[in-house]
């Protein structure tokens, strides 16, 4: 009988270490994933900001200049 109580009690408490571990072990997954997140989306700006720079020294024709008077 002792055995089915042992499955029926609640786990031992952790100590206070183990909370601030499991803290912060949360807290560095969650920023990791943010700096990756950021990265990503910066990488993907810098793509586009540099093909739409491309695409406009393309377009700009140099315009004639007009002699002043």
């Amino acid at each position: 009988m002792s055995a089915s109580k042992d499955a029926l009690q609640s786990p031992s408490k952790l100590t206070s270490q183990q909370k601030i571990a499991l803290t912060d072990d949360a807290a560095r997954k969650i920023i990791a994933a943010e700096v990756t997140a950021r990265d990503k989306k910066t990488e993907k700006l810098k793509q586009l900001r540099l093909a739409k720079v491309a695409l406009e020294s393309e377009t700009v024709e140099p315009s004639a200049k007009k002699k002043k008077k």
